[in-house]
Protein backbone atom coordinates (compact mmCIF):
# COMPACT_ATOMS: atom_id res chain seq x y z
CA UNK A 1 0.00 0.00 0.00
CA UNK A 2 1.30 3.46 -0.87
CA UNK A 3 1.20 6.09 1.89
CA UNK A 4 2.05 9.79 1.79
CA UNK A 5 3.47 12.26 4.30
CA UNK A 6 3.18 15.94 3.44
CA UNK A 7 5.95 18.10 4.90
CA UNK A 8 8.15 21.14 4.40
CA UNK A 9 11.05 18.64 4.35
CA UNK A 10 12.13 15.47 2.63
CA UNK A 11 11.59 12.69 5.18
CA UNK A 12 13.63 9.72 4.06
CA UNK A 13 13.88 8.35 7.60
CA UNK A 14 10.57 8.74 9.46
CA UNK A 15 10.73 9.27 13.19
CA UNK A 16 8.38 9.79 16.10
CA UNK A 17 8.69 13.27 17.56
CA UNK A 18 7.10 14.73 20.64
CA UNK A 19 5.53 18.08 19.87
CA UNK A 20 4.08 20.98 21.81
CA UNK A 21 0.56 19.60 21.54
CA UNK A 22 -0.94 16.12 21.47
CA UNK A 23 -2.31 14.87 18.16
CA UNK A 24 -5.40 12.79 17.32
CA UNK A 25 -3.67 9.46 17.96
CA UNK A 26 -0.93 10.82 20.28
CA UNK A 27 2.71 11.27 19.33
CA UNK A 28 3.64 9.40 16.17
CA UNK A 29 4.60 9.62 12.52
CA UNK A 30 1.45 10.35 10.51
CA UNK A 31 0.72 9.31 6.94
CA UNK A 32 -2.30 9.46 4.69
CA UNK A 33 -3.52 7.42 1.76
CA UNK A 34 -4.62 10.37 -0.42
CA UNK A 35 -1.93 12.23 -2.36
CA UNK A 36 -4.04 15.41 -2.67
CA UNK A 37 -4.39 15.57 1.10
CA UNK A 38 -0.61 15.19 1.49
CA UNK A 39 -0.08 18.04 -0.98
CA UNK A 40 -2.42 20.31 0.99
CA UNK A 41 -0.53 19.49 4.18
CA UNK A 42 2.89 20.03 2.55
CA UNK A 43 1.90 23.46 1.19
CA UNK A 44 -0.35 24.70 4.00
CA UNK A 45 2.00 27.61 4.77
CA UNK A 46 2.57 28.46 1.11
CA UNK A 47 5.75 27.96 -0.87
CA UNK A 48 7.62 24.73 -1.43
CA UNK A 49 6.81 21.45 0.28
CA UNK A 50 7.32 17.74 -0.29
CA UNK A 51 5.08 14.74 -0.66
CA UNK A 52 7.08 11.91 0.86
CA UNK A 53 6.04 8.57 -0.58
CA UNK A 54 6.36 5.24 1.23
CA UNK A 55 5.48 1.64 0.58
CA UNK A 56 3.68 0.25 3.63
CA UNK A 57 3.58 -3.47 4.38
CA UNK A 58 1.38 -4.51 7.30
CA UNK A 59 2.96 -6.68 10.00
CA UNK A 60 0.51 -8.95 11.82
CA UNK A 61 2.85 -9.11 14.85
CA UNK A 62 2.23 -5.44 15.62
CA UNK A 63 -0.50 -4.18 17.93
CA UNK A 64 -2.81 -2.21 15.62
CA UNK A 65 -6.05 -0.34 16.14
CA UNK A 66 -8.30 0.59 13.23
CA UNK A 67 -11.36 2.83 13.23
CA UNK A 68 -13.35 2.49 9.99
CA UNK A 69 -15.59 5.45 10.81
CA UNK A 70 -16.11 8.09 13.47
CA UNK A 71 -17.61 6.22 16.42
CA UNK A 72 -17.99 6.75 20.15
CA UNK A 73 -14.84 4.65 20.65
CA UNK A 74 -12.96 6.83 18.09
CA UNK A 75 -14.06 10.04 19.86
CA UNK A 76 -13.08 8.72 23.30
CA UNK A 77 -9.70 7.57 21.95
CA UNK A 78 -8.95 10.97 20.36
CA UNK A 79 -10.01 12.81 23.52
CA UNK A 80 -7.70 10.63 25.64
CA UNK A 81 -4.79 11.12 23.22
CA UNK A 82 -5.29 14.89 23.05
CA UNK A 83 -5.34 14.99 26.85
CA UNK A 84 -1.88 13.37 26.82
CA UNK A 85 -2.78 9.80 27.68
CA UNK A 86 -0.45 7.37 25.88
CA UNK A 87 -1.72 4.12 24.37
CA UNK A 88 -0.28 0.66 23.74
CA UNK A 89 -0.67 0.53 19.95
CA UNK A 90 2.12 0.38 17.38
CA UNK A 91 -0.16 1.62 14.59
CA UNK A 92 -3.49 3.46 14.71
CA UNK A 93 -5.60 4.03 11.62
CA UNK A 94 -8.82 5.91 11.13
CA UNK A 95 -10.63 9.14 10.37
CA UNK A 96 -8.63 12.33 10.77
CA UNK A 97 -10.16 15.21 12.64
CA UNK A 98 -9.88 17.95 9.99
CA UNK A 99 -9.94 21.61 11.07
CA UNK A 100 -13.71 21.64 11.54
CA UNK A 101 -13.90 18.35 13.43
CA UNK A 102 -10.77 19.34 15.38
CA UNK A 103 -12.67 22.37 16.70
CA UNK A 104 -15.70 20.24 17.60
CA UNK A 105 -13.46 17.78 19.49
CA UNK A 106 -11.74 20.64 21.33
CA UNK A 107 -15.11 22.17 22.24
CA UNK A 108 -16.20 18.76 23.54
CA UNK A 109 -12.98 18.43 25.59
CA UNK A 110 -13.47 21.96 26.95
CA UNK A 111 -17.09 21.06 27.85
CA UNK A 112 -18.42 23.83 25.59
CA UNK A 113 -20.60 21.27 23.80
CA UNK A 114 -22.11 17.97 24.83
CA UNK A 115 -21.37 14.59 23.28
CA UNK A 116 -24.77 14.75 21.58
CA UNK A 117 -23.97 18.21 20.15
CA UNK A 118 -20.61 16.92 18.90
CA UNK A 119 -22.31 14.18 16.89
CA UNK A 120 -24.94 16.56 15.56
CA UNK A 121 -22.22 18.88 14.26
CA UNK A 122 -19.88 16.10 13.08
CA UNK A 123 -22.51 14.25 11.04
CA UNK A 124 -22.16 16.86 8.28
CA UNK A 125 -18.38 16.49 8.12
CA UNK A 126 -16.49 14.08 5.93
CA UNK A 127 -13.21 13.26 7.66
CA UNK A 128 -10.18 12.10 5.76
CA UNK A 129 -8.01 9.08 6.52
CA UNK A 130 -4.80 8.87 8.55
CA UNK A 131 -2.49 6.14 9.76
CA UNK A 132 -0.03 6.82 12.55
CA UNK A 133 3.07 4.91 13.55
CA UNK A 134 3.96 4.85 17.26
CA UNK A 135 6.94 2.52 17.64
CA UNK A 136 10.23 1.70 15.96
CA UNK A 137 8.74 -1.63 14.84
CA UNK A 138 5.84 0.24 13.25
CA UNK A 139 8.20 2.60 11.39
CA UNK A 140 9.99 -0.46 10.00
CA UNK A 141 6.84 -1.28 8.00
CA UNK A 142 7.51 1.82 5.85
CA UNK A 143 9.97 1.85 2.96
CA UNK A 144 10.83 5.28 1.56
CA UNK A 145 10.38 5.49 -2.22
CA UNK A 146 10.84 9.18 -3.10
CA UNK A 147 9.79 12.75 -2.39
CA UNK A 148 7.95 14.93 -4.90
CA UNK A 149 8.40 18.70 -4.67
CA UNK A 150 5.12 20.66 -4.65
CA UNK A 151 4.24 24.34 -4.43
CA UNK A 152 1.33 26.17 -2.90
CA UNK A 153 0.22 29.66 -2.09
CA UNK A 154 -1.02 30.73 1.31
CA UNK A 155 -4.57 32.00 1.01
Amino acid sequence: MVLYHGSKNIVEYPEIRKTVYNKDFYFGFYCISFREQAERWATRFGGKGYINIYQYTADSKLNCLKFSTMTEEWLDFIVACRLGKPHKYDIVEGPMANDTIFNYVQNFIDKKISRKAFWELAKFSHPTHQISFHSESALNTLVYERSDEVYGSKK
